[in-house]
């Protein structure tokens, strides 16, 4: 993995740093929801959105007056260039609109399951942008640490490895938080969960109680019922 720098302890090992969540949406004695925030604010989208729709609006009815005047092969390229433009518009409107803030991941303690909520946006806005919750056995997570040294995206942030069961094959990875800047931040997060998931005691209390402002009508999050249902509830009870 590109910028790697250490794998942290598996869940049932000892951890060498108090539990200390970032951020949380809930926690009880069945299942724990965290939150994944990225570290850029979405309210900056919406300047560009702005400028394009302005600018498209004035591009149509400027190209319509004209169209007729101009050759086959130049009408060609500047609808072409037109199309471009509104795709791009489209892509950032999505993006503000419907991208979910805060993509959580939901760890079930009595069923020592992970319910990962990834939202799949494409390059091209006109395919189809959908959320997919992925479902993995506790057992078969392992940590790692990255070091992030980008301008924008600088701090420390951790994967989760799922392997095959018994093995150290990785079939898929998921990002727990994203980069933050305080190492410590990192560790603990992973050992809370860690400590959660073996049912030892963990404090509740985050260290961080503010929900970024998500600058869009919508509630961007949305489980399946029946996810939703299965993530929140012990086996016995379903």
């Amino acid at each position: 993995m590109d910028n790697w720098d250490e794998d942290l302890p598996d869940g049932a090992e000892e951890q060498y740093h108090p539990p200390q969540l970032i951020r949380v949406n809930e926690i009880n004695d069945i299942w724990m929801e965290i939150p994944r925030y990225v570290n850029h604010g979405w309210g900056m989208i919406w300047f560009p959105v702005l400028v394009l729709f302005l600018s498209s609006s004035w591009s149509v009815i400027f190209i319509l007056n004209i169209v007729s005047s101009l050759s086959l092969f130049l009408s060609l390229i500047i609808f072409f260039s037109l199309f471009c433009f509104i795709s791009f518009f489209i892509y950032c409107l999505k993006l503000v609109l419907f991208e979910p803030r805060g993509a959580p991941v939901r760890f079930n303690r009595k069923r020592q399951k992970v319910y990962v909520y990834e939202y799949h946006r494409r390059m091209f806005p006109w395919q189809r942008w959908h959320a997919e919750i992925k479902v993995f056995n506790w057992t078969d997570i392992h940590a790692e640490r990255v070091l992030m040294a980008g301008h924008a995206d600088w701090g420390h942030r951790i994967y989760c490895s799922v392997c095959k069961p018994g093995t150290v094959e990785v079939v898929d990875r998921f990002v727990l938080t994203w980069a933050v800047g305080s190492i410590f931040d990192a560790y603990g997060l992973w050992s809370h969960c860690c400590h959660y998931m073996e049912a030892k005691p963990v404090p509740t209390a985050p260290l961080l109680t503010d929900v970024p402002w998500s600058w869009t009508p919508f509630n961007t999050v949305r489980w399946p019922h029946e996810l939703d249902k299965e993530s929140t509830t012990a086996a016995d009870e379903v």
